[in-house]
């Protein structure tokens, strides 16, 4: 323990106990700061259960921090006996656990974003200066900030929606403090200087800004700042004109009609706001992103190499009419960020979907002033205890609904819940979109194709895991990455058909890897950001035997796109073999999570069975490799790992009828060719060796 100063806790007085999560994580007793374990997922616990609403279920806090350990609950009894050590007084537990949930008592206790959080819901713009200065001062940094969890996706996406909340209730106490305290003052000075840092494309900030700097009689600085933010905003290709046409008219405005601080100091009235008010409300009609400019139409004769999409702001059902803002703004942040990360397509930054928005346009019609192909709308409600989300994929050009889907959860844990239809949201979008982009480009003749078409068509041939199709697949993504060698997709694409070709023994073992590896690397130069490059130069590796930095890679893939679900797959094929079985397993539920009608299903359920086999539970291989045998597209290979899982569980008759299926399509089929075709470590080798035997495959 040493030393340091609790932050004020407002009207109340100092407490005992305070906890920091905005900024860097600390928690205070009596004026000294308490050392806590070095551990970040303590610390991200702590943080979750202050938030919660109500007390959270072990398994979802399981969920939310470990990424399938040996014993994530063992883990989180660990964590919860710190906290007590930390938390607990003396006839007063504030760490409860009841059934199977975990709450924390935070009565009598300081907790910075609570403070903020009940000031948002009693209305910012109510409150007097003290109390927003105040309020200002808690904001030491981002929430939590500095704490980050690799390969925690769930927790990870509830930090983001918790910034962003923050980091929106901060600009609006800037907001109202700027206009609050008295014009010209430092305090409002630099509440105007941080509002511009937190916001830096709200033009409301920077119109309030120079309003401030005028008053001052620096001009000539305001002037300097307006040039600077014009430069901004056009890197990211939003629109400044509103900005500028609110400053030309301040500028414009005779010296009695200007606001007070640009007048002369003798005219200036002391009770006068310190910001063109109306400016800034006319201002204020456009969003906190000042509206993008739309993507330029492609010029004629030119074909767009993407389908792009735009996710319009969730609607919450709960007044008349619909509103915004709150659980709906977060879940649309949430998925356009997901999305984007992804890498399938172009999706339209936040900024500009949300500027049409505060227009009232409706989804097509944006979609259409966007120039995109696709647009998601939804709606966010609940009904005694609990969520209802409804979503809509519209095709623009048609004005067709392509998918739509109602999700309800038990709003038990609001956050959970949103995190898993979240998920379901994104990946559903993304296999729309490929599906539909996928039979169109089939519907075209071959040599019109261009390279976004020749990619999807390669997909579709890619998915019937035959040698010719194949062999197809592979021309259509040469032809793709031929007309644009920029295309990661389609590099990635084209180093999966070579993979396809090793381990089927479709062409030579060393060869065909030899490839795979080379156009894996092809897409990793073109963008280092693609998950889909990385899953290709996993599974590249894999191949050459480098099981090291073939996780490396995957598990790369899945970091850059937690919602990526070949990537999970990827890495329970991996770890079935000779890795972490148990990890596989949970790797593996976790890509059909995401996605659940995927193309590669049977391989997600062939990876899950033989991770049984590793760990003894032949009965449990057994099914799971009947599942995945009895997916329409399972290759020969699906076929040997059901007739081995069920061998080993004693169901030789079934085992029989699978090998006779194998020995049909591959009549030289033995244990070798099964063995050759895998990395398993020595045990596995011995387990399946053991079940070919019994069924004559040896």
């Amino acid at each position: 323990m040493h030393v340091e100063s609790a932050r004020p806790s407002l009207d109340r007085g100092k407490p005992a106990l305070a906890v920091r999560l905005l900024g860097p994580f600390a928690v205070v007793r009596d004026g000294l700061r308490a050392e806590l374990p070095a551990s970040r997922k303590l610390r991200a616990l702590l943080a979750y259960l202050a938030l919660a609403p109500h007390p959270v279920g072990r398994a979802r806090l399981c969920e939310l921090l470990w990424d399938v350990p040996n014993d994530p609950r063992g883990e989180l009894r660990w964590c919860l006996s710190k906290l007590r050590a930390v938390l607990d007084e003396p006839g007063h537990r504030r760490v409860e656990t009841q059934d199977d949930t975990v709450a924390l008592r935070l009565d009598g206790c300081f907790v910075d974003a609570l403070e903020v959080s009940a000031a948002a819901a009693q209305g910012i713009a109510s409150l007097d200066a003290e109390r927003l200065r105040s309020l200002s001062e808690l904001f030491a940094g981002d929430f939590l900030d500095g704490l980050e969890l690799d390969r925690s996706p769930f927790f990870e996406s509830w930090l983001i929606a918790q910034r962003r909340r923050f980091q929106s209730s901060h600009a609006a106490v800037l907001e109202h403090l700027v206009a609050a305290v008295p014009p010209g003052s430092e305090a409002a000075a630099a509440g105007l200087d941080r509002w511009v840092e937190l916001a830096p494309f709200d033009g409301r900030a920077h119109l309030a800004l120079l309003t401030h700097l005028a008053g001052r009689g620096a001009i000539g600085a305001a002037e300097q700042h307006l040039t600077a933010t014009a430069q901004l905003f056009q890197s990211e290709g939003l629109d400044f004109g509103p900005v500028r046409a609110a400053w030309q008219a301040l500028r414009d405005k005779p010296a009695e009609d200007r606001p007070a601080e640009d007048r002369p100091a003798e005219d200036r009235p002391s009770d006068r706001p310190s910001v063109d008010r109306p400016a800034v409300d006319r201002l204020a009609a456009q969003p906190a992103g000042i509206a993008a400019s739309p993507p330029s139409p492609a010029p004629a004769g030119v074909e767009p190499s993407h389908a792009s999409l735009a996710v319009m702001p969730f609607v919450e059902t709960a007044g008349p009419c619909g509103t915004r803002g709150g659980i709906a703004d977060g879940l649309t942040h949430d998925i356009i960020t997901r999305l984007a990360k992804l890498r399938d397509f172009f999706v339209i930054a936040r900024g500009s979907v949300f500027a049409l928005a505060e227009k009232n346009i409706a989804p097509q019609e944006a979609g259409r002033q966007l120039n995109v192909d696709y647009v998601a709308t939804g709606t966010v409600g609940t009904v005694a205890s609990r969520v209802i989300i409804a979503v809509e994929l519209i095709e623009v050009r048609t004005a067709r609904i392509v998918w739509a889907e109602s999700f309800e959860r038990r709003a038990d844990d609001l956050f959970g819940v949103l995190d898993d239809i979240g998920n379901a949201i994104v990946s559903s979008i993304s296999a729309e979109i490929e599906t539909v982009e996928r039979n169109r480009a089939m519907l075209k003749a071959p040599n019109s194709l261009n390279a976004w078409e020749a990619y999807h068509r390669g997909l579709w041939h890619m998915y019937r895991f035959t040698q010719p199709e194949n062999e197809l697949a592979q021309h259509f993504f040469s032809v793709a990455t031929a007309l644009d060698p920029t295309f990661a997709r389609a590099h990635a694409g084209l180093s999966f058909t070579h993979w396809q070709s090793a381990f089927q023994r479709w062409g030579d073992r060393d060869h065909e890897s030899a490839l795979a590896y080379e156009t894996a690397g092809h897409s990793l130069l073109v963008d280092e950001q693609n998950p889909a490059a990385h899953w290709a130069m996993g599974r590249a590796l894999w191949l050459r035997g480098e099981q090291d930095g073939s996780l490396f890679e995957l598990e790369r893939a899945v970091e850059l796109s937690p919602n990526f679900a070949l990537g999970h797959y990827a890495l329970s094929f991996v770890h079935s073999q000779s890795g972490d079985p148990q990890a596989a397993i949970g790797s593996s539920d976790h890509s059909r999570h995401l996605s659940p009608f995927d193309p590669l299903l049977f391989g997600m359920l062939g990876a899950r069975a033989m991770s049984h086999v590793r760990l003894g539970q032949f009965e449990e291989a057994a099914e799971w490799a009947l599942k995945a045998a009895a997916r329409p597209n399972a290759h020969a290979i699906i076929l040997a790992i059901a007739a081995h899982c069920l061998a080993l569980a004693g169901r030789l008759d079934e085992a029989h009828n699978f090998a006779a299926a194998l020995r049909k399509a591959l009549p030289d089929y033995r244990a070798d060719d099964f063995i050759g075709t895998f990395r398993f470590e020595a045990d596995a080798e011995a387990l399946f060796r053991q079940g070919a035997k019994r069924i004559g495959l040896n």
